[in-house]
């Protein structure tokens, strides 16, 4: 059964999860959120398969990487250094 609610975010960023949507929550349990232009998905963190886990935490530094290869932090090596460069991580 779907469920819809309204809440209102604080000024520190904190939200209310409604008394009828967090039946099967207690203080302590981990959330994930999932956040993509439109939508904001929450979830327990323990309902969540190693594979989803990894994957998530593959997109996340992948979005650091990103970030910081926009911001100029980067390196340029030719073909022939490659694998000498690799070796330093």
């Amino acid at each position: 059964m779907t469920m819809i609610n309204i809440t209102r975010m604080s000024s520190k960023g904190q939200i209310v999860i409604p008394v009828n949507m967090r039946n099967n929550l207690k203080a302590g349990d981990e959330l994930i959120i999932i956040k993509d232009d439109e939508r904001i998905i929450l979830r327990k963190a323990e309902n969540l398969t190693e594979q989803l886990k990894e994957d998530l935490e593959f997109a996340r530094r992948t979005e650091e990487a990103y970030k910081r290869i926009e911001s100029g932090e980067f390196i340029t090596v030719d073909s022939e250094n490659l694998f000498e460069e690799m070796g330093k991580w």
